[in-house]
């Protein structure tokens, strides 16, 4: 991770840690940095619902504008769909405003390249130059990025046709129609408020919304993948074949049973690798995952005959394994799931197309496809902290966890990880029961804590 960009882009308090000027300044620097060779360089924008969103997108096209390169907004739209247009539609780069799951006012600023996939780390790091100054570093001699003039000057074009051809796409990906089946959707009051029930809407489906109303600073408020408990509510008081959940770019997928109850992106894992291995379809036998799944998906893999591979926590690593192996599934308990085959990117709305698709050839229901998959208990309790690698290095901490390690033995496991977009440790145990998962994780924080590493 660099200075300013995490895991997941520049994320950070809008107006505090993440301002306006940051964002022209990134746009001055995309707009240079691929027009070096003199042509005219095209870049398309996103945003979700934040109030703030607005701000960064004017912010970002301005400097794009000012260094002579051509801006396309897309407005209120998610991840996928910026993915979707850039690579689809032959610009130089994209860029999304959201701060995923984080609440209103946090912001972020995601980038992906002319394939639609997430910036390389060089890229990054040059941004980062141009942000602290270092102009010397990037080989420019004078005192800033030049300016264009004249008729060099960048145009910014409305490009909501990007957006619909993304619903299009999503439409033309089911095998199936949805007639006669109740969905659930909740859209978290995000970038997906739109585009979710139009798709559903067309492939015939009975749709029904919650959070579908943003103003600008309900974005993902006791709403969506986070708060899954809302939906499960819904689906079961309204007797709702299946419900679906997405974060606040609707990158990620969380669905609900006809029954109310959770279906994770671990679970989703082994429904769509059953449903593709059935098939003759699953690339390699294999799925991704993280460090993060639950050891019950493992098993279920184990039993059903799938193989699997592990990363470090964030879709980005998920999708650099898939690509640098064949892989086309693969994915996070968060609800990033990653099909390489459509998209290079997680896709909220795309998963829960595939995840009806498994639902209705089963003939079956979504409880009986994800029922392999027996969850053990799990606990994850993050911690503020002002170094999270003072936090790792510590080795009051370092003996704790190994303590908790010996106690556990091959019937759980512990896991301290520092968040990508956040200042957080996150301490997580999977153990037999759920008290038994909270004594071990407060034995590990009690000594966080303890050490003054806290804030």
């Amino acid at each position: 991770m660099g200075k300013y960009f995490g895991t997941d882009g520049f994320r950070g308090e809008a107006g505090v840690s993440l301002n306006s000027e940051h964002a022209y300044k990134i746009g001055r620097f995309l707009g240079w940095y691929y027009g070096r060779d003199g042509k005219r360089v095209r870049a398309v924008i996103g945003k979700d619902t934040r109030r703030s969103s607005y701000m960064f997108e004017y912010a970002i096209a301005s400097g794009l504008a000012a260094s002579g390169a051509d801006a396309y907004m897309l407005h209120v739209t998610t991840t996928p769909s910026v993915s979707y247009a850039t690579s689809g539609d032959d610009f130089d780069c994209g860029i999304m405003i959201s701060a995923s799951h984080n609440p209103f006012y946090d912001n972020g600023i995601k980038i992906v390249n002319s394939r639609g996939e997430k910036l390389d780390d060089l890229t990054i790091s040059k941004i980062e130059m141009y942000l602290d100054g270092n102009l010397k570093e990037l080989g420019i001699e004078t005192e800033d990025i030049p300016y264009a003039k004249g008729a060099g000057i960048g145009e910014i074009v409305d490009y909501s046709a990007g957006r619909n051809r993304y619903i299009g796409y999503l439409i033309s990906l089911s095998r199936h129609s949805f007639k006669h089946i109740k969905v659930g959707l909740d859209c978290a009051n995000g970038g997906a408020w739109m585009i979710a029930k139009s798709v559903f809407d067309a492939l015939g489906a009975k749709t029904y919304t919650i959070n579908a109303e943003p103003n600008g600073l309900n974005i993902n408020h006791e709403a969506g993948s986070t708060h899954i408990e809302q939906l499960c509510k819904y689906v079961k008081e309204n007797n709702l074949d299946i419900g679906f959940a997405f974060d606040g770019d609707a990158d990620r997928c969380i669905a609900v049973d006809e029954k109310g109850e959770v279906v994770n992106g671990d679970h989703i894992l082994y429904i769509l690798g059953t449903y593709y291995k059935n098939r003759d379809c699953l690339a390699n036998n294999t799925v991704v995952t993280t460090i993060m799944s639950n050891l019950g998906l493992y098993r279920a893999l184990d039993d059903a005959g799938i193989k699997y591979e592990q990363t470090t926590v964030g879709d980005r690593f998920v999708y650099e394994n898939m690509q640098a192996n064949g892989h086309q599934l693969g994915g996070e308990q968060s609800g990033h799931i990653i099909l390489s085959k459509y998209a290079t990117t997680g896709d909220g709305i795309l998963t829960a197309i595939k995840v009806m698709e498994a639902v209705i050839e089963s003939k079956g229901t979504l409880s009986k496809l994800k029922a392999p998959v027996m969850m053990l208990p799990q606990v994850i309790k993050n911690v503020r902290v002002e170094n999270k690698q003072a936090v790792k290095d510590n080795s009051a901490v370092q003996k704790e966890v190994e303590a908790v390690k010996l106690l556990l033995g091959n019937k759980g496991r512990i896991l301290l990880r520092e968040s990508g977009t956040e200042p957080l440790i996150r301490v997580m145990v999977e153990a037999v029961s759920e008290e038994e998962c909270n004594e071990c994780v407060d034995r590990v924080v009690d000594v966080i804590r303890g050490e003054g590493l806290a804030r």
